[in-house]
């Protein structure tokens, strides 16, 4: 029976673990597939061109914003990030379910334009909690820390408007917190398929195929 995939956005501040938790999901859950991005930003160590982003230049950003060609696309910490539209078309077409992991402005376009998007929220336990996780990642200097801790209450206002939420509690009180997340939102995933508008066509021909046996 033919289907079309399903679309899942997640974001949530920079540092509540949405990046590890997508990775992490894939990996565990290949009948789930992770959409790569666009961005203007350089990569940083360990980074893969085609496999954590697609590293493009301002110029050929410019280019596929004017050719329509993002799903969505947003201005985040002084980059840009998009998502390719035929990326989306060609994933979903296929029946593949597909995971966008993109900032909040991204998100919030994505479930505007088409109503059947599932948005899925990860945040932090607390602020404190947060800062620490930013620092540990030895990513960022004191400016972009005072610029990203500056954007999570802006960031955590837009929750409200998500259709679920995920609390990625801290992994030194909890070991497994990251399991926990990522099994919750494999668990939004199980449910979306399961939902009766999602299985008409085999419930038609079920009832279909009973009539005519009875």
């Amino acid at each position: 029976m033919e289907r079309r995939g399903l679309l899942f956005v997640i974001s949530g501040p920079a540092g509540a673990g949405k990046s590890m938790i997508a990775k992490t999901l894939v990996e565990r859950h290949p009948d789930v597939k992770l959409s790569v991005s666009c961005t203007t930003r350089l990569p940083r160590p360990g980074e893969i061109e085609g496999v954590h982003y697609h590293f493009v230049s301002d110029e050929e950003f410019d280019r596929l914003v004017r050719d329509g060609e993002f799903y969505e696309w947003a201005h985040v910490h002084e980059h840009r990030y998009g998502t390719l539209r035929q990326t989306v078309q060609k994933q979903l077409s296929e029946g593949h379910d597909l995971v966008l992991e993109i900032d909040v402005q991204g998100c919030l376009q994505a479930m505007e334009q088409d109503s059947e998007v599932t948005g899925i929220f990860v945040c932090p336990p607390s602020r404190e909690n947060l800062e620490k996780r930013l620092r540990d990642r030895g990513t960022e200097t004191e400016e972009s820390l005072r610029i990203r801790l500056n954007n999570v209450a802006r960031e955590v206002s837009q929750a409200y408007r998500y259709d679920y939420l995920i609390v990625h509690q801290d992994w030194h009180e909890i070991p497994n917190a990251l399991d926990i997340a990522i099994e919750e939102v494999y668990a939004i995933i199980t449910a979306m398929r399961l939902k009766t508008g999602r299985n008409m066509r085999f419930l038609n021909e079920l009832t279909a195929s009973l009539k005519r046996e009875g």
